[in-house]
């Protein structure tokens, strides 16, 4: 259905991830959040929830998922960012058929402005597009204004609120949806 490499017209490649280059998903994974993170939470929570969220065998198992789909930002050589989907049962919290999620779009902080963040949204929207979805939703922490902003700037609603566990921090994420078509 998909890619493995894609070059829009800005010249980014996108990669689809598979068990060969999940070293550098990690990578961009970890280092990724913790430019968006580190500085408002406390370094102990950043590192349990980075050792669990990006311990090997939970990135096998969802690079492995065939509901779950990962797919990096690629310019001038390096990866610069990425994008997690998911779809049926692999969905965190809404399980709809007619439902994309789009899990994690994290893009280095030196590459905010760039259209990477935009050229990853939209290769999620391309593919919830190709397997007929009708809506595409996410769940973003309630304190990240840029990110609430480029949602709600792409179309997004708020329709609810979950729980998200940092470390020992309770957080609230608010989840996001757009319809499609």
């Amino acid at each position: 259905m998909t890619d493995t490499m894609t070059i829009n017209s800005a010249g980014i490649r996108f990669i689809k991830v598979d068990m060969q280059n999940i070293r550098v998903l990690k990578a961009i994974g970890i280092e990724t959040f913790n430019e968006a993170f580190a500085h408002l939470n406390t370094p102990e929570n950043m590192e349990n929830y980075l050792a669990t969220a990006f311990a090997d065998e939970k990135l096998a198992a969802e690079v492995n998922n065939p509901c779950s789909e990962f797919y990096m930002a690629q310019v001038d050589g390096n990866i610069v960012g990425y994008v997690k989907i998911n779809h049926g049962p692999a969905q965190t919290d809404v399980k709809d058929d007619n439902a994309l999620e789009v899990e994690r779009i994290y893009v280095l902080k030196a590459f905010h402005g760039k259209k990477v963040g935009q050229l990853l949204f939209d290769k999620a929207v391309d593919i919830a597009v190709q397997m007929k979805k009708a809506y595409i939703w996410l769940g973003v922490w309630e304190h990240n204004a840029k990110a609430l902003a480029f949602y709600k700037k792409n179309g997004f609603e708020v329709f609810g609120s979950h729980d998200f566990w940092l470390g020992d921090d309770l957080q609230t994420d608010l989840m996001m949806k757009r319809y499609l078509g």
